[in-house]
């Protein structure tokens, strides 16, 4: 759906996407929202790895990046910090991998656990 706004150009959401995780992240998700201008730009996105079980704060957010609010910041656990944006692909990869060394580390605490 194009967004409209007086005196700017239109807006649509190109990627709308919600992963739910199954064992051993039950409950958790990864979350993407892009939208674009009319000549491709990203001119707002939202990146978001949730399990309410490892953080009880940002409505579980572990880690996050978006730029809302008119600038660009990283959430992690409860946390938020401003970045330089480079752009939205280096950004989507930095976030899966940062993801991943997420769930690296909580496999190995869940093997030293058990």
């Amino acid at each position: 759906m194009a967004h409209k706004r007086p005196g700017k150009p239109s807006v649509h959401k190109v990627v709308d996407e919600t992963i739910y995780l199954k064992r051993p992240r039950r409950g958790a998700t990864l979350k993407e929202e892009v939208w674009q201008a009319e000549n491709g730009e990203v001119v707002r996105y939202s990146l978001a790895y949730l399990n309410p079980s490892l953080c009880g704060l940002d409505n579980g957010r572990v880690l996050g990046y978006d730029n809302r609010h008119n600038h660009h910041h990283r959430h992690f656990m409860g946390m938020q910090a401003a970045f330089e944006f480079s752009g939205y692909e280096s950004l989507a990869a930095q976030f899966y991998e940062e993801v991943r060394e997420l769930w690296r580390r909580e496999d190995e605490e869940r093997r030293k656990s058990h």
